[in-house]
């Protein structure tokens, strides 16, 4: 007796973005990066193709950051005290994407300045060739400072600019427009919002195979279950043939999961939270892994260790050849 396995079908399928630009291309990186393409549900490769695996992103700023755990500060050493030498530390661990992000201020507590954005960005446009992301410090008015020089310094390079979201994502697309770059657009877990955003930027005339789609997420323990559930709906309304809400998504695990306190501090805490260490590489790399499954097409992660966990999952659900 055969038993047959019903299968779904899918109308629609997430659309394909491509960050970077070779030298044929106008760029100076040695290889683009293409994320989406799916036409089924996470790893369910038995209805349908994933054509692109996720992409791993290591975080990196232009400067050591004040606030992050010492145990990240551990990890990269020196590496951090100069945004090239970080990058090219990040490429080291097998990043396929150099995510920076620029600093509110510099390290004596002054604003930071165009200037000196257009040159943390050129350090780590010649230190590396994996393609890059670029977003600002996440004030509207600040960010539109310091992204739209960053672009014209980058022209060409297909960058990845942020953030954009409803308050501000006007002076971004356009910069993005002018020196043919792609756009993160950000909205806070809600899938008519996530929607909406896109429709705006699209409306400016910026093509849908220049826009990734941010969703907003929770790290683990911390409103996870709603940012799946969101991206998961998001999912769906794809492959159901919504071509707002085709964009391959973007979530930032490193970000939520670093931010909390089971993974920041080491002391002050119960004995029974056991190593800290331990404790917050499993956060992030938790928080990771549950992403991947509710379809991320990119993950922005701080620790290398974490990189290596996530990319070995990936392995396991696609093959290392995939």
């Amino acid at each position: 007796m055969t038993i047959e396995i019903p299968k779904e079908k899918y109308t629609g399928a997430v659309r394909e973005v491509t960050l970077g630009a070779t030298a044929d291309e106008g760029g100076t990186r040695a290889h683009t990066l293409t994320i989406g393409g799916e036409s089924t549900l996470p790893y369910l490769q038995f209805e349908g193709t994933i054509p692109n695996r996720p992409a791993l992103a290591l975080e990196i700023r232009d400067r050591k950051p004040d606030d992050w755990s010492p145990l990240l500060l551990q990890a990269w050493g020196e590496a951090m005290d100069d945004p090239g030498e970080w990058a090219k530390a990040a490429e080291a661990a097998g990043a396929d994407l150099i995510y920076m992000v620029l600093s509110l201020t510099d390290a004596d507590g002054e604003p930071n300045t165009p200037e000196y954005a257009r040159a943390a960005v050129r350090k780590v446009l010649d230190a590396t060739s994996l393609p890059m992301a670029v977003v600002g410090p996440g004030q509207a008015e600040i960010d539109n400072e310091l992204i739209v020089p960053v672009a014209e310094e980058a022209e060409g390079e297909r960058l990845l600019l942020g953030i954009c979201e409803e308050k501000n994502y006007r002076t971004i697309v356009a910069a993005a427009l002018a020196h043919n770059h792609l756009v993160q657009s950000k909205t806070p877990m809600d899938v008519n919002l996530s929607k909406q955003l896109v429709i705006l930027i699209h409306d400016m005339g910026l093509p849908l195979e220049r826009i990734v789609m941010d969703p907003t997420t929770g790290a683990l323990g911390y409103g996870i279950e709603y940012g799946y559930s969101v991206m998961e709906r998001l999912r769906l309304a794809a492959l159901g043939g919504d071509q707002m809400t085709q964009q391959p998504m973007l979530v930032n695990p490193g970000e939520e999961a670093w931010r909390v306190k089971e993974a920041k501090v080491g002391e002050g805490v119960p004995e029974n939270w056991g190593d800290w260490e331990r404790r917050a590489l499993d956060w992030e790399a938790v928080t990771a892994i549950a992403l991947v499954h509710s379809g991320a097409n990119m993950l922005v992660l701080r620790h290398p260790e974490t990189l290596r966990r996530v990319r070995s999952v990936l392995d396991d659900l696609l093959g290392s050849q995939s």
